[in-house]
C-alpha cells in the first residue's frame, strides 16, 4: 500500500529477514530484503515496525525505530536495536526467511547543506545508530565527519567500525574508562573546533549532550540537528502522542516527532 502526506511517499509493506544476530551483549542489528521502493531515505528518518505476536509476546501498537542502514543496490535496510521491552524483545525472536510488514520512511530527516564542509556526530548509546546513515551520506557527498561515540564501556561502544569505514575521524569515550564527563567531551569539541574547524553538529538522545552543544554553538556560532526519540501510536500525526515543546522565535511552539520531525533545529530542542 502507498500513502501520499503532502509530497511524501510512504510505503506499508512487507519485508523479509535477511539476517537478526547479536552484535554486543545489548544491541542486535536485524537486516530487511526490502522492495527498492521504501529504500528512497534520508538520513534520520525511521520506519514503524509491525512487532510479532508469539505465545508469550503480543505488542499492540507499531515500534518507531531509527533507519541504521538502507542500500538501493541491494535492497537492504537496517536497523540496531537493544531489547528493552515487549515489543523489541518480539522483533529479536524473528528469524531469517520470516515476513515483517514496516510502514515508510516517516518523518523529516538530517540537512546537510552546500557550505557544511566538516560535520561533527556526538552521541551515546543506540543514539549513534541513527546518526550511522548520516556517515553514509557525508561519504558520497565527499564531507569531512568527526564522530565522538560514548558509551558506557568500550564492550558497547556502536558503530566504531562502521564509522571508520566510512572515512570518519572517531573519537571513542566511555563511562568506565573516565572519559565520557561533559567536562571531556567539551574539551574535546572545542580542541577539534580550533585545529580543523566544524561547520555543523548533529545529535540525538542524550539531554546531558544536548545541552553541552547548544552551549558550545551559541559560543562559537554553529549551527547544528537532533534527532529527538519519543513514544509514537501512529506515526503519521495524526494521534498527537508524540508532541513536544520546541523554542522558536521567542516563544514556545508543540510539534509533533514523528511528523514535524525528527530531526529539529539544535537549539529550538528542549530536553
Amino acid at each position: 500500500m502507498t500513502i501520499d502526506i503532502g509530497f511524501k511517499r510512504i510505503y506499508e509493506t512487507s519485508c523479509v529477514v535477511k539476517s537478526n544476530i547479536t552484535i554486543n551483549r545489548e544491541y542486535k542489528r536485524m537486516v530487511l530484503d526490502t522492495p527498492s521502493r521504501i529504500l528512497d531515505c534520508e538520513p534520520g528518518q525511521f520506519f514503524h515496525l509491525l512487532c510479532p505476536s508469539t505465545s508469550e509476546l503480543q505488542p499492540y501498537f507499531r515500534r518507531p525505530m531509527s533507519i541504521y542502514g538502507y542500500y538501493p543496490d541491494t535492497g537492504e535496510l537496517h536497523f540496531l536495536y537493544k531489547i528493552a521491552g515487549e515489543g523489541t524483545a518480539a522483533l529479536a525472536s524473528l528469524e531469517p526467511g520470516e515476513a515483517l510488514n514496516v510502514v515508510g520512511p516517516l518523518g523529516h530527516g538530517f540537512e546537510i547543506r552546500d557550505d557544511w564542509q566538516h560535520l561533527m556526530v556526538v552521541a551515546r548509546g543506540v543514539g549513534l545508530a541513527t546518526l550511522a546513515p548520516l556517515a553514509q551520506k557525508a561519504r558520497l557527498m565527499g564531507r569531512k565527519l568527526t564522530a565522538i561515540c560514548s558509551a558506557r564501556s568500550p564492550e558497547v561502544l556502536m558503530s566504531i567500525d562502521h564509522f571508520h569505514e566510512l572515512g570518519a575521524n572517531v573519537i571513542p569515550v566511555t563511562d568506565s574508562e573516565g572519559t565520557s564527563s561533559v567536562q571531556n567531551l567539551e574539551r574535546l569539541i572545542e580542541q577539534q573546533i580550533k585545529n580543523e574547524g566544524v561547520d555543523a553538529f548533529y545529535t540525538c538522545g542524550s539531554s546531558r549532550i544536548l545541552h553541552l552543544l547548544q552551549s558550545i554553538s551559541t559560543r562559537y556560532g554553529i549551527p547544528g540537528q537532533i534527532a529527538l526519540e519519543q513514544q509514537m501510536a501512529c506515526g503519521v500525526g495524526m494521534c498527537q502522542c508524540c508532541v513536544r515543546s520546541f523554542r522558536r522565535n521567542g516563544g514556545i511552539v508543540n510539534e509533533r516527532v514523528c511528523k514535524e520531525g525528527p530531526v529539529f533545529d539544535l537549539q529550538e530542542a528542549i530536553a
